[in-house]
């Protein structure tokens, strides 16, 4: 039996309901009772391996307090432009790392800084960190 890869826009579906469920503080059991589904298929959700019907979107959309198209915002498209390419999303890295709880942890407390130029000092102390790793891995 050959495993299929998950389509990329159910994948994206996915990290964008798990990243509003911890958003929420809301675990895959609640989200799961909510639906009257297991956490295991809020979970195969979550990594796009199942695919999310309409009206289950629709249901989801409603438990996360969130529009619908909020589960679409910025993932592929699926669009193709004049050039042949599909218009182009915002990475993944970015929806990745908001979908997990340090990720989020991280957004909350750095937004919450009011001091521009401390803002900017943690961003370059960051950057020298993620250059001394590369640096030393190379």
């Amino acid at each position: 039996m050959s495993t299929k890869a998950p389509n990329p826009v159910d994948k994206y579906v996915g990290s964008r309901v798990r990243m509003r469920r911890i958003m929420l503080g809301m675990s895959q059991e609640k989200l799961g009772e909510a639906l009257g589904l297991t956490f295991q298929q809020v979970q195969k959700y979550e990594k796009g391996t199942n695919r999310v019907g309409a009206s289950r979107l629709q249901q989801i959309s409603e438990i996360l307090q969130v529009p619908v198209s909020f589960l679409f915002d910025g993932g592929p498209s699926g669009v193709k432009t004049a050039d042949g390419f599909s218009e182009g999303a915002s990475p993944t890295y970015v929806s990745d790392f908001l979908a997990t709880a340090e990720g989020l942890a991280l957004t909350r407390a750095f937004t919450r800084i009011a001091d521009a130029k401390l803002r900017r000092s943690i961003v370059e102390l960051v950057e020298q960190i993620a250059a001394r790793e590369a640096a030393e891995q190379a």
